[in-house]
């Protein structure tokens, strides 16, 4: 196994593809981490964390639907998610350039 910080930030960073193309933000970082995990050290336990984070964001995002309904709570929710999802990301490839093995927060741990 190599150590490559470098391709850990960059798939931090990749989630970002989304305020770009509007998709990819779980696409991109996945495919990252599934063909590097077994070369890239430490690759697999960012790559969990990064993958449980946009599936989080997902069911988040999919609870503030019916909560647009209810005096417009729902759109307040999609607000601050879209501030999370892009400041998240950035914090946690400042820390992992730094050799920190960062956490986001509010995440749901489907992958272990």
């Amino acid at each position: 196994m190599r150590k490559d910080n470098q391709l850990i930030v960059l798939t931090h960073l990749s989630q970002l593809i989304i305020f770009i193309t509007g998709f990819g933000s779980l696409i991109v970082p996945l495919i990252l981490w599934a063909t590097q995990k077994e070369k890239v050290y430490k690759m697999d336990e960012h790559g969990k964390n990064i993958i449980n984070f946009q599936l989080s964001l997902i069911i988040y995002f999919l609870i503030c639907i019916p909560g647009i309904l209810f005096f417009g709570l729902g759109i307040l929710g999609f607000i601050v998610l879209g501030i999370f999802s892009f400041i998240f990301p950035i914090v946690n490839a400042i820390k992992a350039n730094n050799g920190e093995t960062p956490k986001y927060p509010l995440t749901f741990n489907f992958i272990s």
